[in-house]
This record gives C-alpha cells, structure tokens and sequence, in this order.
C-alpha cells in the first residue's frame, strides 16, 4: 500500500579546501577555484535544458545527457557548496535543483557529489555525478529514463517494459479524475509516476533498506509537514509488488497514491495516519463493488474471532516494518472510519473533514476540534460508532 512519506533532503555547505596548484604564484584563492567549478555546471546545465548534447559534452561526460534525454526539462541548475582537491583532479558537493516541465510547481532539491578532470589547458570537466552520502538516487541515477505522458499523467520509468509503463500511465489517467470528482480543490490534477526496474531501486530512490518496502506496492513521497508548496509529490512503485496485484488492486493503488497527491497541502503534522490512509483508500475503493469484507479481511477476522478493535489505529501501526497482519488491519480500520464518515454524514462533510484536521499545526486536539466542527460529534462518540460499524459491516 501507501505511506506519507517526506522528500529526504538537506543543504550541504562546506568550504573549500584546496591542494597547491603547481605554478610559480602559488595556489588560487579557493573562491576562484569554486566560481570556475560553478561556470561549468551552469554551462552544463543549460546546455541540458536546451538540448545541446555537443555543448553539453564540451563540459565533460555525457552519460547523464543520454539517459536525461526523455525527461521533459523546465529548469535544472547546480549551486555549488564546496569544491575538494583529489589527486585526479577535485570533488564538488553542490545542490540541484530542476523542474519537470508541466508537473512541478517548484524545483525539486537534491544533493550531488560531481568528481571533476582538469584539462592539460586548466579547465574543469565533469567525469561522474552521484548522489551525495546517504542521499536518494535521482531515477536517472539507475539507467536510461523512459517517459509516457498521458492526459494527466507522466510515468517515468528506467528498464522496465515499454507497454507496462503505458499501462501505467492508462492507470494515472484514470485515478486523477476519480480523485477529483471527490477533492476538487488546490491540486494541480497531475501525477508523476517512477517505475524503477526493482525493488531496489525504489529503494535507492527513497534512500532507506529495500526491507522497508517488500510487499509495499507504492509510495508517495513529498513535504510530510504540509508546508501548502508540496512541489514535487512523485508516486514511487515496487514493481515486484506491483506485479503481484491483480487489475483492480493495481488501479486502487495508483488511485490510492494520487489521492496523497491531490490532499498534500492539508495533509499536516496534524494529520492523523488512520485518517490520510484511511481517506486514499476510501477514494481507491469507489466504483470497484469491492464489499467490505472484501476490502477489510484481515480485520473481517478479527471480528469473526471476537477480536474486533477497541480503538482507531495508531500511527505506529501503520509503520512499513509492521507485522503484516497488524499493517492490513491498520489500513482496514483507517479505511471503514472514512466510509463510516461518507456513508453517515456524506462525502463532502469527509473532505471538509479532512481539511479541518490539517488546518492545526499540531496533533494536539486538531482531530477532536475537526471531529465537533465538522461532524458536531466527540472523538468517544466517534470511536463507539466506528466500532459499532465495524461489527456491522464485517460481522
């Protein structure tokens, strides 16, 4: 399934600490040697945005142009943060930042490492970028990107199948207006799609142990705080989850994740897990005829047991590394709160809902605030209705 996920991100500032350049004056000041450095990468980078592989090549390798190519390109530029003398030549750390032309509203940040040569005349090259440190890889990072746009999609995609990736971007451009017809406000109705070659790879993309996602069908990354900017929400998917899901399940999902899309400016601190879960899957699950004991076997059990839950789902539960069972039934539970709330008081009192709660910047008291002004209920009467539904609908 799906998680709110934050972009891993951080500025990486360092000084400059340069090795003696050989010659009779003595080394240059390492401000000089940075500003040079910075000239290449902003000649590299336009070179890439206008699609100038010769200008591009004149700044040295051209591995990245190549794999690059296909990515629709608004911006892309590097700010330089330190410049590191090697034997071979130096290491610059620097901050990119670039935007997919049509689908982000503000530059997507990430730290690189680019090694650089120094020409037999004095100039700087590029010979490798890579990711910095622990930083996530860039999908480009994996091989060659393949791009499919649809109406409201883009699906990106680095050695996967051509046709599978079309399927994906059939799904998008079905999910984005489901998603609508139920949250119809401050989103932009687009979606990126990443489809890496595997497991791994999502992994790499995310920055965390591959562990971490086995059996987690997709992910949506972006500000988890909920700044209202969210810029660059991407959909990431684990293909050899993916692969295991039937039609329906594979539409869910992707629907699933681009309700996190649509909902990321109200999604805040604020925002309980059950509830931002909880309401991507209600709105994954319309118009499938799916049943609740369908969607919710796992905690169908658990009612047929005697076991029924005597409290809304934590936060906690929802942690990717949770048991299984406990995972489903966190999902499940989040899931009928939502319906209970679109079946007893309608789906607009849901959304309004669900903004009400992000309007708090803290989690102290914003669901029981939302709960009263929204629904004019307290969150123990909630709770006993949401059990007693629970049984209803399973039992």
């Amino acid at each position: 399934m799906a998680g709110r996920r934050g972009v891993w991100r951080a500025g990486a500032v360092g000084l400059a600490l340069l090795l003696p350049l050989t010659g009779c004056g003595g080394p240059p000041p390492a401000d000089s040697v940075r500003a040079e450095v910075q000239h290449v990468l902003d000649r590299r980078a336009a070179a890439l945005v206008r699609h100038d592989e010769t200008a591009y090549g004149a700044t040295g390798t051209r591995t990245e142009y190549a794999r690059l190519r296909a990515l629709p390109l608004a911006s892309w530029s590097y700010r330089v943060t330190g410049v590191h003398r090697t034997s071979a030549g130096a290491t610059a750390d620097a901050e990119l930042r670039y935007r997919v032309a049509g689908y982000d509203k503000a530059p997507v940040e990430a730290r690189r490492t680019l090694t650089l040569g120094r020409s037999a005349a004095g100039g700087w090259y590029v010979t490798a970028d890579a990711p910095a440190g622990p930083a996530g890889q860039q999908l480009w990072d994996q091989g060659t990107v393949t791009a499919v746009r649809g109406a409201h999609g883009l699906v990106l995609g680095t050695g996967r199948p051509l046709a599978e990736l079309r399927a994906f971007s059939r799904m998008a451009d079905r999910a984005v207006p489901a998603v609508s017809r139920e949250w119809d406000t401050g989103w932009s109705r687009r979606v990126v799609v990443l489809v890496p070659r595997t497991l791994a790879g999502m992994a790499a993309l995310l920055g965390s142990p591959a562990s971490n996602y086995r059996g987690i069908a997709a992910v949506t990354t972006g500000e988890a705080a909920g700044s209202g900017r969210a810029p660059a929400d991407r959909v990431v998917v684990n293909p050899e989850a993916y692969s295991g899901l039937g039609e329906v399940g594979k539409q869910v999902v992707l629907t699933h994740e681009t309700t996190h899309v649509a909902t990321r400016a109200h999604t805040t601190t604020a925002t309980p897990l059950w509830l931002s879960e909880g309401y991507a899957d209600w709105i994954g699950y319309l118009g499938t005829g799916r049943t609740p004991t369908e969607v919710a076997p796992e905690l169908a059990r658990a009612v047929e047991d005697g076991r029924a839950p005597g409290a809304l789902p934590g936060d906690k539960d929802f942690g990717f590394t949770s048991e299984p069972t406990e995972l489903a039934q966190a999902y499940e539970g989040g899931w009928l709160a939502c319906r209970m709330i679109a079946d007893q008081w309608g789906p607009d009192r849901l959304a309004a809902f669900y903004r009400a709660v992000g309007a708090h910047d803290r989690r102290a008291g914003a669901v029981e605030q939302a709960l009263k002004a929204a629904l004019g209920i307290t969150p123990e009467e909630f709770t006993a209705r949401w059990r007693e539904y629970v049984r209803a609908q399973l039992g």
